[in-house]
């Protein structure tokens, strides 16, 4: 008797194991998903959708696999032809409500999509960002020649390049990000990026000790500096494991909805990641915008969470181009709502293809002009946008479009062949005016160019940035166009001190004189005396000031 109570009990006890065995593996290839995946837990996340859906999968094939095997254990065990014909039918369910669920889930996506539909909430997508009226001469000075960025983002990576080359201990064992994000350090326009193990192997090498420097680009004198750490960064997208910065970011703050994580560096040279967080302005899951972000220190691995409001101001990028880009497309598309944007089109503009970063103060402002949607190769203007805070500022200053620009430099020296880079917008004597870099085939920057905003068949070209500017105010003045020229001054005196320094290639001195503590900049080709010039030589020279910084146009010596 007791025998045959332990032969009925046997197939219930098969049973439970097999659920139990079929929880377990589900349990762990979900968790192998999510660790790989990294979804938000957040119900307004696409991705965490597709990820429920993804898990129900898992489980309906551990769950199809092992009524199958039960199929195959039926048949080895000699059932009846009808019990096996039931099992099968049983591991057939599974792949219906599979079907049922991918359907559910459509459904569901196309109903958040339309709760935040552009035709029902024009305005408020009009509204994701606000420009105000803002007056040029004002908000964006004249910065002196010596402070104009020279170097673009191609740039930057062929002289990070160079530097890595340069360091014969770090070159076979790391490379470098190709982020190159800008920033305002101390003042000054910069491109910063951190290396990055080479393989698997080379991480296996190095991990302990984590990733030894980062880079920095001057965009200004082009200077490229190695920035070796006391303790390395440990947490990046070259690392593996709980040190992996999504995953690390990620189990910190499982409800975050990140979006562009960027490297910056502190006032003190620490090195960061900033990640923004995603919100939702309009319907379920629409009006992408952003509403705080995470700073995550790369040595250490401490993160904090800031409003938007609260983000420390060394904080430059927590705006994505690409949403700013996006944003302001919405915000000329629905001036007058949805409809008028497709029939009529009365006030519809458009940003233009393609924009630049413009350092102001002590933030970093994304620019880029807005068209009509009808395309005319002009500007009604264009706006700068505050990738710290998103302050933008509309300025209704017509003129020819940055691709118009370029093709207007490039014909000054089509002889050359020389391409231009994407315009730079800068403030010469109260004029708004393009600048762009000349580079050859092999892209080595050549040459320099200033175009006239307004009238883009103004165009100064040369060798250095101070050449181009005086021809361009050359140009201007050729076509009685008012400038409001630096005034020039002259001051006499024996030199004090007198040291060099190579800018954008080309060697400037600066120095001082005995009756002042002041000092002047002059560029070696202003005099073929300037590279023996000393200590004590009388000198004469005439400068332009602007923000402080003198530069001098002539020099004579006594």
């Amino acid at each position: 008797m007791k025998k045959t109570v332990s032969i009925q009990n046997e197939p219930a006890k098969k049973g439970v194991v097999r659920i139990a065995a079929d929880v377990i593996l589900c349990a762990v290839l979900i968790f192998a998903a999510y660790w790989f995946l990294l979804p938000p837990l957040n119900i307004r996340s696409v991705s965490m959708w597709w990820f429920v859906f993804l898990a129900a999968v898992i489980c309906v094939v551990v769950n199809a696999f092992s009524a199958f095997a039960v199929f195959l254990y039926g048949i080895h065990s000699s059932r009846k032809i009808g019990q096996i014909g039931e099992t099968a039918k049983k591991a057939g369910k599974p792949v219906k409500a599979v079907g049922i669920l991918f359907l559910c889930f459509v459904v569901i996506g196309m109903v958040f999509s339309l709760i935040g539909a552009e035709i029902f909430h024009a305005l408020a997508y009009n509204r994701l960002i606000v420009s105000e009226d803002g007056n040029f001469t004002a908000d964006v000075a004249e910065i002196s020649r010596s402070q104009i960025p020279v170097v673009d983002r191609d740039t930057a990576s062929r002289l990070g390049q160079r530097k890595l080359g340069e360091i014969a201990d770090l070159v076979s064992q790391f490379e470098i990000e190709e982020d190159y994000t800008q920033i305002n350090y101390h003042g000054v326009p910069t491109r910063v990026t951190p290396l990055r193990y080479g393989d698997i192997i080379k991480w296996f090498n190095n991990q302990a000790q984590g990733i030894p420097a980062y880079i920095t680009v001057d965009m200004t004198t082009q200077e490229t500096a190695l920035v070796r750490l006391e303790e390395g960064i440990r947490y990046s997208d070259s690392e593996i494991l709980l040190r992996d910065l999504n995953r690390k970011l990620r189990f910190c703050y499982p409800t975050k909805i990140f979006d562009n994580i960027s490297f910056e560096i502190d006032e003190d040279g620490t090195p960061w990641w900033v990640a923004s967080c995603v919100t939702f302005r309009i319907g379920f899951w629409s009006g992408r915008d952003i509403n705080g972000a995470v700073l995550l220190n790369a040595v250490t691995g401490e993160s904090r969470y800031y409003d938007l409001a609260d983000i420390p101001a060394w904080v430059d990028q927590i705006y994505d181009a690409d949403m700013i880009m996006e944003q302001l497309t919405y915000n000329g598309k629905y001036r007058s709502g949805f409809w008028n944007s497709i029939f009529g089109q009365k006030g519809v503009l458009q940003p233009t293809d393609g924009y630049n970063y413009l350092a102001i103060h002590d933030d970093v402002y994304l620019y880029t002009g807005m068209t009509s949607v009808v395309s005319d190769e002009s500007n009604v203007g264009f706006v700068l946008t505050n990738l710290r805070t998103k302050e933008t500022r509309f300025y209704a200053i017509p003129g020819a479009e940055e691709y118009s620009a370029m093709g207007s430099a490039e014909g000054q020296v089509q002889h050359l062949n020389y391409l231009a880079t994407f315009p730079l917008l800068l403030n010469i004597s109260d004029r708004p005016t393009y600048f762009v870099s000349l580079k050859d085939a092999a892209g080595l920057v050549k040459m320099y160019a200033f175009v006239d905003v307004a009238q883009y068949q103004v165009v100064g070209t040369g060798s250095t940035v101070e050449a181009a500017r005086d021809d361009y105010i050359a140009k201007l003045k050729e076509e009685d166009i008012a400038v409001d020229d630096l005034a020039q001054n002259t001051v006499s005196g024996a030199i004090a001190e007198i040291t060099s320094a190579v800018i954008s290639g080309d060697t400037h001195y600066f120095l001082t004189l005995a009756d002042g503590g002041e000092i002047y900049e002059a560029p070696v080709t202003l005099s073929d005396r300037l590279p023996f010039a000393k200590a004590g030589d009388a000198v004469t020279l005439t400068f332009t000031e602007s923000n402080g910084a003198r530069t001098v146009t002539s020099i004579v010596f006594s």
